[in-house]
């Protein structure tokens, strides 16, 4: 491989690479960051360039090995942060102006367990406005464009995660999941995630000055936008890795028990209302085909109490929202990003006082219907969006904009709700009038079981193959 193409490594490769020593982490560190100089300036994904520093960082690396220092299982991976997460010495901003210079003043755990698994951070990406919204601009860094044209939104909110690591901006990116914050962008820009389960992934900021809202601590969650499914098992056991400063953290192994006989797999189409595009439809089936075929027993059912509990879901975390967030919107938020709050309001009745409390109850009572169906199919197939991903600013254009992109989310949403692992893959290139665009499904799995998710990812990857390789070629 040529030093202009290092770049096109993924983790898991470029890991076993330098372990092997055919690779220096300076080498794969400058590849990476010459890459980010060609393509960032068009995409505007990594929002705080950390060359100089990653390069010193590479260097120290390779010294240290050459010392008798064993590489860690990511030696010089090249990686992108949000900058939502705190890392030492950098603007923690969530897109906002009013926090350009809120420093942090240590690193998020898993900006820790990267870079002690010797993975090298080159840059930090663009978020939207308070990571709230399922596209990516903001009054401080501006708009992140989706490498496939910007007839596509990047998605949101780790929007710059997706556009990056899509690019060629570094083997991993970080980001986060609310309401769909790791899946949005993966469908958006056709990468690889997994929303980790509750738990899974030691998160904490450092500089924080309160704790987070109850709803919002059970359904947020950290991760990894990957462009191949190889690169999560690769690099996900070192996003777990325990973190005291994470009292609820589960210190669980990535890899489960395996299960005997073909995995059952439940396979939906359902919509809930919302009209099934035929391209999405068609990459369902390619998912489908694709588990069958590679020995997984699919069967058509439809899960339980979907669109209640993603509504039920929703409404609560926007009625703490509002609460607790309200008033920093109002002070520190754009006129953009208020108006979208107050139609999410509209569009989201937020549970208050006596019911709030009821609804953050009754999640138990979903998730438990929901463990007792993934006991039986410990993966379902379904979709994502019922439609090709939205344009830039659609969510800025009233109540029907904002139905497209977050209405028609209910299988986003429900699954932070109630704590289960979802994944995220493309199965389809669709060739659309606006434009090319890659088509995701969602693959939700059994309870501590992101590996299997990722098992079946992969299957489906085998299949579709690699999204990134069409879309570099259509970059060049």
């Amino acid at each position: 491989m040529t030093t202009e193409n290092i770049w096109r490594l993924g983790a898991a490769e470029t890991a076993r690479r330098t372990a092997a020593g055919e690779l220096t982490a300076e080498a794969t560190i400058g590849a990476a960051i010459a890459r980010m100089n060609a393509v960032n300036p068009d995409l505007n994904a990594v929002v705080e360039d950390l060359s100089a520093e990653a390069m010193e960082r590479a260097r120290a690396l390779d010294k240290a090995r050459a010392g008798g220092a064993a590489p860690g299982p990511l030696f010089g991976v090249p990686v992108t942060i949000k900058i939502n997460v705190d890392q030492k010495g950098h603007a923690t901003s969530n897109g906002i102006v009013a926090l350009k210079d809120f420093i942090a003043p240590e690193d998020a755990p898993l900006v820790k367990n990267l870079q002690d698994a010797g993975a090298v951070v080159i840059g930090r990406t663009n978020t939207p406005e308070f990571s709230f919204r399922a596209d990516t601009d903001n009054p401080l860094f501006g708009r992140t464009h989706n490498p496939w044209g910007r007839h596509i939104s990047a998605g949101g909110s780790s929007g710059g995660a997706g556009s990056a690591v899509m690019a060629g901006i570094g083997a991993l990116a970080h980001g986060n999941d609310i309401g769909g914050s790791l899946r949005f962008p993966a469908a958006a820009n056709g990468a690889v995630t997994v929303k980790p389960g509750l738990g899974r992934v030691p998160a904490y900021n450092p500089g924080q000055k309160a704790e987070r809202g109850m709803l919002s601590q059970a359904m947020s969650v950290q991760g990894l936008i990957v462009r191949e499914a190889a690169d999560l098992h690769a690099a996900m056991p070192t996003m777990i890795a325990p973190d005291p400063r994470d009292p609820f953290h589960i210190p669980l192994p990535w890899r489960g028990a395996p299960l005997d006989g073909p995995i059952p797999v439940a396979f939906t189409k359902a919509t809930y209302g919302f009209d099934l595009h035929p391209e999405v439809s068609a990459a369902l089936d390619t998912a489908r085909d694709a588990l069958n075929d590679a020995g997984y027993q699919v069967e058509e059912i439809e899960p339980p109490m979907l669109k209640e509990c993603a509504l039920d879901g929703y409404r609560a975390l926007l009625g703490e929202t509002s609460a607790m967030l309200g008033p920093d919107i109002a002070a520190h938020g754009s006129d953009t990003v208020k108006a979208i709050f107050d139609e999410y309001f509209r569009q989201f009745p937020v549970y208050e006082g006596t019911e709030l409390l009821q609804m953050m109850a009754k999640r138990t009572w979903y998730a438990r219907q929901w463990s007792l169906f993934t006991e039986r199919y410990p993966l379902i197939i379904t979709p994502f969006l019922p439609q090709p991903f939205f344009a830039p600013d659609r969510d800025t254009e009233g109540g029907e904009g904002v139905q497209e992109v977050l209405g028609a989310a209910l299988w986003s949403y429900a699954m932070n709700y109630i704590g289960l692992p979802a994944g995220n893959v493309p199965a389809r290139l669709a060739m659309l009038p606006r434009g090319p665009q890659p088509i995701n499904v969602q693959i939700v799995g059994r309870r501590w079981r992101e590996d299997l998710v990722v098992d079946a990812m992969a299957a489906i990857e085998a299949r579709v193959g690699r999204m990134c390789d069409a879309l570099w070629e259509r970059m060049r």
